[in-house]
């Protein structure tokens, strides 16, 4: 027999009664009954219910030992005794009659339970990591990533993708979030860095001569934490195809993401493909958000030019934003209190709120300021009826009203139930403004990706207003989570030293920070596209887990620490001598950019 294993933990059944057999795993839980002692055993295939009798020298050992031990067990398959069988467990039907136990792993004392799955301060939980995952949910969880992971590799090759790995030390990006350096020991006071994405190896890629490239990469950002988002590392499907068009990116994303989330939760239904497309513009006017949430049928509606010349001073000229509240009728009062003080906390002046009564009249704090042809219109726009509310925001800031709204329209959609459950709705987000205007730096800035082929091409960008100028890029979009950016990119040297030049970049400062991919696209570069969908959200969508970090095994906390490794930790002198750096000391009183 093994050393250590006849069977696993969740392999034994009513066929298996009367073999020998040979057991490893966890002491997970025991039960005394009347001087029978039971044991759960667990590995990671699951659980087997042990028995073992009194009077053996074997027994006190056992009844001494901590949860969480790591035993041998060995023993002969029995069935379970009429009314014990257990249908929640696949090795329900049968239980071990233990002749023999080996102690393989003592276990100290706790720090918290593994079974039952008591609730844990977060803290704990990422300093025991190990212990964390033994617990099933988490388990199950990450063994869904492993599986999701699997089919989407499956998946990305049955539709022409190959897969190529790009390296993790390269050049600093001057764009996007700041990046991880890593001192270069053999060039002191140069670094490499993390790559925050691919993005510009898989472009190479394409100019390369192949066509349809993947991999599940490894990103690196120094950024904030969010529920949605992992600080320091992640992982992406990052894909990039010749030859292609805007739609030929979406029908292959498409067709994988209808695949995956299929396949992991088949019952739940999905929006079909073509995914809708929504225009930027659209969606930051009806939703607030360039990430809206479809499950939610709050439509918001655009009422600037009703009251451009309104006699209400709070309307007139401003960006004014109305939302129907469906059958408000019955709200009270402290509802609309707390609705506006919401408003408020996002940067609004006030909230306007009215209800439509009966007989058609609005009735509210400022419907005596609306003229009868404005409240007609009102209405009409929002599509209210009777009992329904209109709630309206204004502000000079169209971005102030937008972002006030999107916050509004969510916190209405879950508080009066209307947010439809267990579906999945996806949206691609499109025609992206090429640039933006930067308030604080006075000056013309990319909004999106800043290597994306512009709508319209060099004549766009000789002609056009370059705050009126598209892109073709693109995101989508589900539940409200953005799972990806993508776009066409600008494969013509000629047409991004201009779009570069709109953004204030000159020639030779183009050359400087982008030369490997500048250099490739000289050489006869095939119009090409991508898109690289977050890893950790999908499988999040999929697990039904609103917290990124319960699908991601090692986790850092939201400083961007792991608290199992102690990392970032202190290193030696010596290390640093080798490196050429001295660590400088923060000024007392003083915090690092980005921290309070």
């Amino acid at each position: 027999m093994h050393q250590y294993r006849s069977h696993t933990c969740g392999e034994l059944r009513e066929s298996d009664v009367g073999t020998s057999i040979r057991l490893s795993g966890w002491l997970r839980n025991r039960r005394d009954h009347g001087g029978v002692y039971f044991i759960d055993l667990a590995d990671h295939y699951g659980v087997t219910q042990l028995v073992i009798a009194p009077g053996t020298d074997m027994y006190e050992m056992v009844i001494r030992l901590p949860k969480e031990t790591v035993i041998r067990a060995d023993g002969e398959v029995v069935h379970r005794e009429e009314g014990k069988v257990n249908p929640a467990m696949v090795t329900g039907g049968i239980e071990i009659k233990v002749t023999e136990v080996e102690v393989l792993g003592p276990a100290e004392p706790l720090p918290f339970n593994v079974f039952p799955e008591t609730q844990v301060p977060e803290e704990l939980r990422l300093t025991y990591r190990f212990l964390d995952l033994r617990r099933s949910k988490m388990h199950a969880n990450i063994i869904l990533r492993s599986k999701v992971i699997a089919s989407i590799r499956r998946r990305m090759v049955e539709l022409g993708f190959t897969e190529f790995q790009t390296p993790t030390l390269t050049a600093s990006s001057p764009e996007g979030a700041r990046d991880f350096l890593v001192p270069a020991r053999r060039h002191p006071g140069k670094f490499y860095a993390l790559p925050q994405a691919p993005q510009m190896f898989k472009q190479i890629i394409m100019v390369a001569g192949f066509d349809r490239y993947f991999q599940i990469a490894p990103c690196y950002r120094d950024e904030d934490a969010r529920a949605d988002r992992s600080p320091g590392e992640f992982y992406q499907l990052d894909l990039e195809m010749s030859f292609a068009t805007q739609e030929d990116v979406f029908a292959a994303v498409e067709q994988l993401i209808v695949g995956v989330f299929s396949e992991f939760n088949p019952s739940r239904p999905l929006t079909p493909a073509p995914f809708p497309r929504i225009a930027y513009q659209d969606a930051m006017l009806c939703y607030g958000s360039d990430k809206p949430d479809l499950r939610n049928p709050l439509i918001i509606r655009e009422m600037s030019d009703v009251f451009a010349g309104s006699t209400f001073k709070a309307f007139a000229g401003k960006t004014v934003r109305a939302l129907k509240v469906p059958q408000s009728s019955q709200q009270t009062r402290s509802f609309w209190d707390r609705l506006e003080a919401r408003a408020k906390e996002n940067g609004a002046a006030g909230l306007a709120w009215l209800l439509v009564e009966a007989d058609g009249s609005l009735k509210g704090p400022v419907a005596k300021f609306f003229t009868p042809e404005e409240a007609a219109t009102l209405k009409a726009r929002t599509e209210a009826g009777t009992g329904d509310a209109i709630i309206i925001i204004a502000d000079a800031a169209a971005a102030k009203v937008c972002r006030i709204m999107s916050n509004l329209r969510d916190f209405l959609g879950n508080q009066l139930g209307l947010i439809e459950q267990n579906v999945y709705k996806f949206c691609w987000i499109v025609d992206f403004p090429m640039y933006e205007f930067d308030e604080e730096a006075g000056r013309i800035e990319f909004s999106h990706n800043p290597f994306s082929m512009p709508q319209g091409g060099l004549e766009a960008l000789n002609t056009q207003d370059p705050l009126t100028i598209k892109a073709f890029q693109y995101d989508i979009v589900c539940n409200g989570y953005e799972l990806s950016s993508g776009a066409i990119r600008n494969h013509n040297p000629e047409i991004m030293y201009r779009a570069f030049e709109i953004a204030g970049y000159p020639k030779s400062e183009v050359d400087e920070r982008f030369r490997a991919l500048v250099n490739a696209l000289k050489f006869g570069a095939p119009p090409h596209g991508g898109i690289a969908p977050g890893i950790d959200r999908i499988v999040m969508l999929i697990a039904d887990e609103p917290n990124i970090r319960e699908i991601i095994m090692f986790p850092m906390n939201q400083n961007a620490e792991d608290l199992m490794m102690n990392a970032p930790s202190a290193v030696r002198p010596q290390q640093l001598r080798d490196l050429h750096i001295k660590v400088v000391e923060k000024p007392a009183g003083s915090n690092p950019p980005g921290t309070k």
